[in-house]
């Protein structure tokens, strides 16, 4: 009887952030699939979670892949970690959940962390439509999408490195208008999180002047609808 493939979000900042049922399915399983084997041991030594580890990360997914599916098919239940938060969304986890599912065997995502989620909720930004983007290319193409996203009229999220925030909110400035609202988080759940709103400028200008560190969030509002399609005027 073939396996299953359980997708586990872990903490994206404090450890107490773990659900039961991920502390029982990663007690339970056969075999844990880590993005960092070094950072998954510290979430697991707190949990007391002796469970055999085995290293997945974008780098070697496509390599190990058809691996971990035959060690499924004969019985084996594995579970997927990433570094933080859900697997998948802007981490390792996509190949494989494709995979098992093309196969026929049975994946479990279970509820959990995700980083984007409590940084729109806390933004005041509108939360009931909203586009998630994850990472912007950092070269080719990139222009080209901001400028298509400059007219999306719902709610956008975006990961940022710490690095290249400022450049990113300047560039947005530019493509989507300096005034636009938006709303940086970092360090979600850890102590020093932080939440800066405002516009494009002024929020730019804040972290030109204080240097961001840390995991990033950006929520940035929709394209006003009105500005996008202008009422036409009468003659």
């Amino acid at each position: 009887m073939a396996g299953r493939l359980y997708i586990v979000p872990t903490p994206v900042g404090n450890l107490e952030d773990m659900t039961y049922r991920a502390v029982r399915i990663l007690q339970e399983a056969d075999l844990i699939l880590a993005e960092d084997t070094r950072t998954s041991s510290v979430l697991l030594h707190h949990y007391g979670i002796t469970g055999k580890l085995m290293s997945h990360h974008k780098f070697n997914e496509h390599q190990t892949v058809e691996l971990i599916k035959e060690k499924i098919l004969a019985g084996t239940n594995v579970a997927l970690i990433s570094d933080a938060g859900t697997p998948g969304i802007s981490d390792p986890g996509f190949l494989l959940a494709r995979t098992c599912a093309r196969e026929g065997i049975e994946v479990q995502t279970l509820p959990g962390p995700t980083a984007c989620i409590p940084a729109i909720v806390s933004s005041g930004l509108p939360c009931d439509r909203f586009c998630f983007e994850g990472f912007l290319p950092v070269k080719k193409g990139r222009q080209t999408l901001l400028k298509a996203l400059s007219e999306e009229t719902r709610t956008l999220v975006f990961y940022e490195s710490p690095y290249r925030l400022v450049k990113t909110l300047e560039q947005l400035a530019e493509f989507f208008g300096a005034d636009r609202e938006c709303s940086v988080a970092r360090e979600i759940s850890k102590i020093h999180e932080e939440h800066r709103r405002g516009t494009l400028a002024e929020v730019a200008a804040w972290y030109k002047e204080h240097e961001p560190k840390g995991e990033i969030v950006l929520v940035v509002a929709g394209a006003s609808v009105r500005k996008k399609h202008p009422e036409p005027t009468e003659v």
